[in-house]
């Protein structure tokens, strides 16, 4: 077992306990971004030509196939972890990547308020990693502060600089959305990342065949057993 992995095994038990009341059902445990046929996330692009990367935003999946909800949250729980899969640039194209936008691959999870007309407001967030380390891998990495997740907020990738985690090619019904205006989509060097929470930006641009490579791992809050009625005498 990995070091990341013994750290988020201690993680959800500490949070299961803490989270335990007496006569409640137990918590589950759902990674968010997953298909039920999947073994697995979509190998991202790089080191093809082209390379693809996320660049400079904060964004999340809209659409797989027929599901639309598939970075929603489905119950009020905790986030306690995240997972992205990345692919391995080669150096010329890391060169070009940290020249163009703003430094060294890197990326965190945000946690978004829907709202009207495709906005968002961020309610948490976790820390930014740097990514080049794990180039290759898919990697999940334990948060020391969980983060509080309800249900219907969306689960977003925060990519400050670029992220090689970004499948191509896809069918045309799958399709993310990133924080940036409406006219602008076409720009992916300036930044428009949510960089703090209570940050509000609309996500009025939507890339379609393209799936971000990462997930979310919540746990739900346990929901205590039902009160039985009295019986009248």
């Amino acid at each position: 077992m990995t070091k990341s992995r013994i750290v988020l095994a201690a993680l959800v038990i500490a949070v299961l306990m803490a989270l335990a009341v007496p006569s409640a059902a137990p918590a589950r445990l759902i990674e968010v971004g997953t298909l039920t046929s999947e073994t697995e996330l979509p190998a991202p692009s790089c080191p093809t030509r082209p390379c693809f990367a996320v660049s400079r935003t904060t964004g999340y999946q809209a659409k797989v196939g027929t599901n639309r909800g598939l970075m929603k949250v489905p119950e009020d729980g905790r986030i306690v972890a995240w997972t992205i899969r990345l692919s391995r640039p080669g150096r010329s194209q890391i060169t070009f990547f940290n020249r163009r936008l703003g430094g060294e691959a890197s990326a965190g999870l945000s946690l978004l308020k829907p709202g009207r007309r495709l906005f968002g407001r961020v309610t948490a967030q976790s820390p930014i990693v740097q990514l080049q380390p794990f180039f290759g891998q898919t990697v999940q990495f334990p948060l020391e502060q969980s983060l509080p997740a309800k249900k219907g907020q969306l689960i977003a990738l925060t990519v400050p600089t670029w992220a090689p985690a970004m499948a191509t090619n896809l069918g045309g019904d799958t399709s993310w959305r990133a924080s940036r205006p409406a006219g602008e989509c076409d720009d992916t060097e300036t930044q428009t990342a949510q960089a703090e929470v209570k940050d509000l930006a609309q996500y009025r641009c939507l890339y379609q065949r393209v799936r971000l490579t990462y997930t979310a791992t919540l746990i739900t809050e346990p929901k205590p057993n039902r009160t039985p009625r009295e019986r009248d005498d």
